[in-house]
């Protein structure tokens, strides 16, 4: 009896053993990843220029709401430690609005309009632990692009003397942290949190002069999903 619980016992171990090894990370892996993912703007704007008064008007700010979509990241392991990733979404939507304006201004502040934007970003990955744990947390740099389009006035805005709306496309750096846990040998969870580097200018009218500010928009961007590895 203690002979089969001892044999038992190495062939569980074995198999425990075993196991995190069937999971190792190694190059050519390909892992697909999907999930919620949410964009949390940052923002921190300049004050807004007002062509119609030719000067910027202290103390005023644009801003942006947060939004959550489908995130999608494709990555390629170089090798066990190193692999590169694409990080892409279905198109973010936000509010854009403008606090601050003063005086005989006043009626200005509120929603200007809304934007759409894509911001896919191609990093670099380190995985630092063995390759074979079945827990794979991982640090990340990269490059980012975000496209603006499809901006539009709201009619608040229009009925208040603007019109147009436009955002300019931004290049920035990124940074990330995630994790992935194996629940199998190819299907994982995981978590990431990355902050972008994106700076834009907005331009609109009012009364026929141009208006325009800088904006940082800087957001903290997080997803949680699974992942299934090729």
């Amino acid at each position: 009896m203690r002979r089969s619980l001892f044999t038992a016992s190495l062939l569980a171990l074995a198999l425990a053993v075993a196991a995190p090894m069937a999971q190792a990370y190694q190059a050519g892996d390909i892992i697909l990843r999907a999930g919620a993912i949410s964009v949390d703007p940052h923002e921190s704007s300049g004050d807004i220029w007002v062509g119609a008064l030719n000067s910027d008007v202290a103390g005023t700010r644009a801003t942006l709401d947060s939004d959550t979509q489908l995130g999608l990241n494709f990555a390629y392991l170089l090798t066990s430690h190193v692999g590169l990733e694409l990080l892409a979404a279905t198109p973010f939507s936000h509010d854009v609005g403008v606090k601050g304006m003063p005086g005989a201004f006043a009626g200005l502040n509120g929603k200007l309009g809304e934007l759409k934007h894509l911001p896919p970003t191609l990093s670099l990955l380190y995985y630092p632990l063995d390759s074979a744990s079945a827990f794979q947390p991982y640090a990340g740099v990269g490059l980012n692009y975000t496209w603006f389009f499809d901006t539009k006035l709201s009619s608040e805005a229009a009925d208040k003397g603007f019109s147009g709306l436009d955002m300019q496309d931004s290049w920035g750096l990124s940074a990330q942290l995630g994790m992935d846990y194996l629940l199998t040998d190819k299907l994982m969870l995981n978590a990431q949190a990355r902050y972008i580097d994106i700076d834009t200018t907005g331009t609109t009218h009012f009364a026929g002069a141009k208006v325009k500010v800088d904006v940082e928009v800087d957001p903290l961007v997080y997803m949680l999903g699974l992942g299934y590895r090729f």
